[in-house]
């Protein structure tokens, strides 16, 4: 196997694009595609380098927090790949129906005590229409909304109407997760039963009710660094507040349970062209960095992240939010709550999930 390619010049233009990006200009989705097939690790680190600069100038010291609470979990009604709760595939997730507010109400109160900004609904089902369910799912929305701890996030599937995203907004919706997963042309071969346009017709709904949208992917789906390439760009369109990167987390029972995981260098490569590419929105770490990423995690702010998705997963475990808690200290970083230097608080039970 040969030497990964050292050329001198890669260090000046990798700088060279960071600057055009501090001044606010762009950069082009062939430097993108350049940036994703650098193979040196210092041509890597260089570019993590300037990612970490673009995140320090555009979004500061401070991290965003948020959770997830599972609020009906299984028997999904689409066939996503990568995703146990799909009532196509036999697997070991929980199934409930939409929960009540207590456990909702504990979760709120948990984020806080760990400052935490906000805490998602998330639901497994194709999506929202009028009727007795919508009106169920406003209901908690209002209950956090009034309680004021956290703020109310949600990811309910598709938006059928304007009618139902204006309804989420009236009571009080703020921010709503609809990701794009991946480039317009791998979609297919990872969703059947809805399209691409479908998603986008949604953050279309969210944007027009006032509602912040919340966009981002999945990394390892079999994707092409060229489709990685294309999602940035399609979400540099849409235009999201926060870009979560998820990285899969093989499921068994799932079509993708036996996909390779990704290295975590090329993680963090793709985490920096993300930054660079949207530098004023919040990258957001998420679903699967603890097994990916492991003791590399830390890196993902060097990369350009901004945001962080502490606490359980859908159905699967993050690390505890103390040691999250902690890493960011380690690291200087700040968030919502932050207490300086000082040591912990006393560890509280794992944020809501499918558990």
């Amino acid at each position: 196997m040969s030497a990964p390619s050292l050329d001198a010049n890669h260090h000046d233009r990798i700088a060279d694009l960071g600057r055009r990006v501090l001044a606010s200009g762009e950069i082009t989705r062939e430097e993108v595609l350049w940036l994703l097939d650098l193979d040196s690790n210092a041509d890597i680190f260089d570019l993590l380098s300037w990612a970490n600069r673009v995140r320090e100038h555009f979004k500061g010291n401070k991290i965003h927090l948020c959770s997830i609470v599972n609020a009906k979990a299984g028997g999904c009604s689409e066939d996503c790949k990568f995703c146990a709760q799909s009532a196509f595939y036999q697997t070991e997730a929980p199934r409930y129906g939409f929960v009540d507010p207590k456990p909702v109400r504990a979760a709120s109160a948990e984020a806080q005590r760990n400052g935490v900004t906000a805490l998602g609904l998330v639901a497994a089902w194709k999506g929202l229409n009028e009727g007795p369910m919508l009106d169920e799912v406003c209901e908690r929305i209002a209950e956090l909304a009034r309680d004021g701890k956290v703020r109310p996030d949600a990811a309910l599937g598709l938006i059928k109407s304007q009618a139902v995203a204006d309804r989420l907004r009236a009571a009080g919706l703020a921010c709503y997760n609809h990701n794009l997963e991946t480039s317009r042309r791998f979609f297919p071969q990872q969703c059947s039963t809805h399209t691409y346009d479908d998603r986008l017709q949604t953050i279309r709904h969210l944007k027009a009710a006032g509602i912040r949208v919340c966009s981002g992917g999945i990394l390892g789906l079999g994707e092409t660094r060229a489709d990685r390439c294309d999602l940035m760009f399609a979400l540099k369109e849409v235009a999201p507040d926060f870009v979560p990167v998820n990285v899969l987390n093989p499921i068994p029972g799932t079509p993708f349970a036996d996909n390779p995981p990704l290295p975590p260098l090329a993680i963090l490569q793709t985490v920096a062209c993300f930054r660079l590419v949207l530098p004023q929105a919040n990258i957001l770490l998420a679903g699967g960095r603890a097994v990916n990423l492991r003791d590399l995690q830390s890196l993902g702010f060097m990369a350009g992240a901004s945001a962080l998705m502490v606490g359980n997963y859908l159905t699967t475990l993050n690390q505890p939010v103390e040691k999250d808690l902690q890493m960011l200290r380690d690291l200087g970083l700040e968030w919502d709550g932050y207490q300086g230097m000082s040591e912990p608080a006393a560890a509280t039970p794992a944020l809501a999930s499918a558990a």
